[in-house]
This record gives structure tokens, sequence and C-alpha cells, in this order.
């Protein structure tokens, strides 16, 4: 029943379908002729064809990540941290712009509820920046790169004629020093210089410093920027908010005649001195350090195994040092930023070959175009689920004979002449049985280039009307 016919029986009277309903028949019917399905069924049957929509990469990212708004916020399966993180900073500024600001404001300047503002949109969009955005995940390889890399292993060990394992390493020299590059079995690569792979995240990093729950990601080569802008403005913000409490509590304490009689009257003053008093010793500490590997232009990685010591050998030296600490600094702060390698956003196209039998051509059927495919392999259709005609194939079992014809799914009748052709159990060269099928797009060609014999029939065609599709 098509769509004029659905709509009138539910109304109870009979209605002349509308140009955009003929509109999607004809598209049907077009489809239907350009995807035949071959199968043995009952005339009458219906046959339904779905289209799913393709998925975006970021919905099957072989990583240990979690995607959020369609894949542009990007972050690490272990969030619990990150939460504590913003909500100490939300919570201890929101008690100091509530209980503190105010009065300083008034006793002691109007400056100080402005620079509270600036620093705490500061500390909070650099959390955000650090926490949402790819830290610079390397893609893994594809099956063509996998096997291209495995192929070129294989062959360095066979100019070595040993047995022994092939080394997974190769040797770059980068501004006179020799680094090696280590394979990754898990992302199937030789991994850059400065990279590593994250055992939380699952995922080879470019310039990998740390894993760090505190903001819920990786650190790498595309947010430690705003990562080492977070800590350190983190630690003005401490000093400057619990600055602001010893000062009201000092005021408030002459105002009320005692010290406790100023705890009574601001207690939120107090609690703000004690989180900021913890937060500034093991913040200022960590921006500390991070201070002194910009300087060095190294990553917490690289000192922590000791990579450029000059206790491992004497001409050991960092390649990627600028020269002298301001250099560093600038490359770090003020150098450009670089391009996500992910393309996350985008659409998902397998990897694979597979053979369809879908594609498969029944024999006396002529060839019929594919369908054009859209930009990222979908078809160009938005319907998820189309009714389609169906292709049905009978064969007598008594004359040998396969007869196809297209049948609609309305009324069941044919469309289409039905077309017969011949059919033999065994193949003619073994003079076996044979069940291997055949797709047309590894069959044209051949049949284009086979000479014709006699009868008009080539030897490709004979074979493949007497093999079993």
């Amino acid at each position: 029943m098509n769509v004029g016919q659905e709509s009138g029986a539910s109304n109870g009277s009979t209605t002349h379908p509308s140009q955009q309903q003929i509109a999607v028949e004809k598209t049907a019917e077009a489809l239907a002729c350009q995807l035949p399905t071959t199968q043995v069924s009952d005339p009458k049957s219906t046959n339904y064809i779905s289209l799913e929509m393709p998925k975006r990469k970021w919905e099957v990212f072989p990583g240990r990540n979690h995607f959020y708004c369609d894949g542009r916020i990007m972050m690490a399966r272990q969030k619990g941290i990150f939460y504590l993180t913003l909500g100490l900073i939300v919570v201890t500024s929101g008690l100091f712009f509530a209980f503190d600001c105010v009065y300083l404001w008034k006793r002691v300047s109007e400056a100080i509820p402005v620079i509270g503002v600036l620093l705490f949109v500061f500390v909070i969009s650099t959390l955000l920046r650090t926490s949402f955005s790819d830290p610079g995940v390397i893609p893994r390889a594809s099956a063509e790169e996998e096997a291209a890399t495995e192929r070129q292993i294989e062959a360095q060990t066979q100019q070595t004629g040993t047995y022994r394992p092939p080394s997974r390493f190769k040797e770059v020299v980068i501004n006179g020093q020799n680094i090696k590059l280590k394979y990754c079995f898990t992302c199937k690569i030789f991994r850059p210089p400065r990279s590593s792979h994250c055992s939380l995240c699952d995922n080879c990093v470019e310039n990998f410093d740390h894993h760090c729950p505190w903001v819920g990601n990786c650190v790498g080569k595309r947010n430690y920027r705003f990562f080492y802008l977070f800590i350190v403005s983190t630690t003005i913000l401490s000093i400057f908010v619990f600055a602001c409490n010893v000062t009201h509590l000092v005021l408030r304490s002459q105002d009320e005649g005692s010290f406790l009689d100023a705890i009574k009257y601001t207690p939120a003053s107090l609690i703000e001195a004690v989180i900021t008093f913890g937060a500034v010793w093991s913040v200022f500490g960590l921006a500390s350090f991070h201070t002194y590997l910009v300087c060095k232009s190294q990553t917490t990685n690289e000192d922590i195994k000791g990579t450029w010591s000059t206790k491992r050998q004497r001409d050991n030296f960092n390649p990627f040092s600028h020269g002298n600490a301001f250099s560093n600094c600038c490359v770090v702060l003020c150098g450009p930023m670089h391009p996500s390698l992910l393309d996350r956003r985008g659409f998902y196209v397998p990897d694979v070959n597979v053979t369809q039998t879908e594609n498969v051509i029944p024999r006396g059927v002529p060839a019929l175009p594919l369908p054009n495919k859209g930009e990222n392999g979908d078809l160009p259709i938005s319907e998820a689920v189309i009714s389609m005609p169906t292709l049905t194939t009978t064969i007598n079992m008594e004359t040998n004979i396969e007869t196809a014809q297209l049948v609609s799914k309305d009324n069941g009748t044919p469309n289409s002449t039905p077309t017969k052709c011949q059919y033999q159990e065994t193949n003619i060269d073994s003079m076996t049985p044979t069940t291997k099928r055949k797709s047309m797009p590894e069959m044209q060609p051949l049949l284009d280039e086979e000479p014709v014999s006699p009868d008009g029939t080539s030897t490709l065609e004979r074979r493949f009307m007497q093999s079993d599709l």
C-alpha cells in the first residue's frame, strides 16, 4: 500500500496523492532498481531495506575517553576529581564575593571586587580549556598502515639474516642527538619524539607530560599551555583571596572589639582562609615545578625518567631546547596552536572490504549501476526505513531453469518480464559442485575482455551461468 492509500484508509475516504508523495514513491522505485536483492521466497512477501545513518568518528573512538556536545568536548573517564576541583574554586570564590568583597569594597578599595572577578574568570576558562580539549592524541594506524609497517619490519629482519624477533624501534637524528622511536603495540605506530602512551586514556599523546586527574584529562602538546596558566592563576587567586580574608578578619575585629567576635560575625571568611591556605602550598609548589620545566623545555615524563640527564651519557643534551629560559617560555606561552589530529566529528567509514550479498547480480539480469554515494559514503536519502519492491528468483529443479522477476510490494504483480537462463549443478572445469559467489564488480572487466564463442556466449559467461551464486 502506498502513502496515498494509507492516508485515505486512515481518514475513511479516498484522497489523491500529493506531489511530495509521488516524488517519494518515485525515489523508492529508483532506489529499488539500483539495489536489487536476490532471495528465494514467496512473491507476495514484503522486503524492507533499512538505511542506517552513518556514525561519527567520536562514537567509535577506540580510546577510553568520553565525548560530549557531538564530539566537541573530549575528557577522560575519571572525572570525579575534576568536579571536586571545579567545586572548590566555585564555592570558595562564591563565599569570597558574598561575604568579603562587599566589606572590602567599602573599607579598602573598589578595585578588589574587579580583580577578584578577573582572576576567577581566567582560572575557570583555563581549567575548562585544559579539561575539554584534545591534549594531542595521535590516531591509531589503519589496517593498511599496520600491514605496511609489518612488511617494513619483516624486510629489515630478512636483511639481517637473524632469527631474532624484529626490533620495534627506529632511530632519528634531531639537532645532532640520536632519538629512538618506540613502537606502540596498542596504536600500531612508531611514536613520535617526546610522545608516550597514557595507560588511563589508552591513547598515544604528543609531548606527553602527565595524566592529571585534577583537570580530568591528559596534559600534552595541545593543552599544556592552558594547564600551566591554570596552575599559575590558581596560585595567584588563592594568595589574593587568603590576603583578603585575613584583612577582613583584622578590620572586623577592630570594629567588633575582638577576633572571636569577628569570626562569629563572618564565619565564611575563616572557612575561605583555611581552604586557600592549603591550596596555596600545594598549587604553588606545582606551579614552581612546572615553571622550572618550562624554562628547561622539558616535560614531567622526561624529567622523571631522566631522559636528558648527563648521568646516562656525557654528551647527552636536550635537542628541543631553544637555548635559554626566555626563549623556552616564549615558545610555550606564545607559540602557535597546533591543530588536532583527530577528526572527531567526521563520518566513520569502515576500513574493511566486505562483499555484500545484496550486490550479487542474478544470472540473466543485466548489470545495473550502483547508487551514487554521498560525500561520506552514505546514501543520499534521509528516510530511516523505505519499503522496496523485491527481486524474486525462482528455480525449477526439474528443468534447471531459473526465473528472475521484480515483484511489486503492493499487489504482488511483476513489474518486468521474467528472464530465464540455464542453470546447472556442476562446474565445467572440475565437474564438482560449487557454491562460490561472484559479484559483478569483479566479473564485469573480465566479461569485457573475454573472447566470444560462435554461439555468442563467452567462456567466462558460461562458467558464470553454470556456477551456483
